[in-house]
């Protein structure tokens, strides 16, 4: 009767043969590849900038008393502006219609206290170095630390709505948690302002 012949998994034979010829077994096993996120802070702000100029964020932090919608940036119908306090003018208050949570079946966005940004943090037309010196600038910054940017960034449920917009508009395009790892590669890195010139986008 003939001898049975017995398969042997080829990862079993790699490790064998590399014991055979004497390469450590460390180096015969394939090099895990490295962990996203590895970049240093100048870098992790230009991927914070191309979050902060997606339509979800920019549409709301205009440079004048317009906002913006869609992914086009077109203006808000009905001649929505800006208002004396960021919340619409009187009888075109943002609460009117949106609500603090998106509506899918009248489309309309929502999260709690909708309204626009002030004209301090307009971002429109801004490269990434004065973007970044805008974030750090306690005037224009709505008087927030880097930590108390960080914490508003990481977890205002409006900040969030971007990576939850409802039907008919996209989504930041990296994941939220991933933002937040950028921002703290940022802050720890001492919070360098790219060279003037820049402007980082999806």
């Amino acid at each position: 009767m003939p001898a049975r012949r017995t398969s042997v998994p080829r990862s079993r034979l790699a490790v064998v043969a590399a014991l055979l010829i004497g390469i450590p077994l460390a180096l015969a096993r394939p090099v895990p590849p490295a962990e996203e996120g590895e970049v240093d802070a100048e870098s992790a702000f230009g991927e914070i900038a191309r979050v902060l100029r997606h339509p979800r964020c920019l549409n709301c932090h205009p440079s004048d008393d317009r906002p913006t919608v869609g992914d086009d940036a077109r203006r808000h119908d009905m001649n929505v502006q800006r208002g004396d306090d960021g919340h619409g003018r009187v009888g075109q208050r943002c609460d009117t219609c949106h609500r603090d949570e998106n509506q899918p079946l009248a489309r309309i966005p929502g999260a709690p206290h909708w309204h626009l940004a002030p004209r301090s943090m307009g971002w429109v037309g801004l490269d990434d170095h004065d973007l970044a010196e805008a974030l750090k600038d306690r005037t224009k910054n709505g008087g927030r630390s880097l930590d108390d940017l960080r914490e508003h960034m990481a977890s205002d449920p409006l900040v969030l709505w971007g990576w939850n917009p409802g039907p008919g508009r996209k989504a930041v395009p990296i994941p939220h948690s991933r933002f937040v790892q950028l921002l703290d590669t940022w802050i720890d890195g001492g919070a360098p302002s790219p060279t003037p010139g820049v402007t980082s986008s999806f």
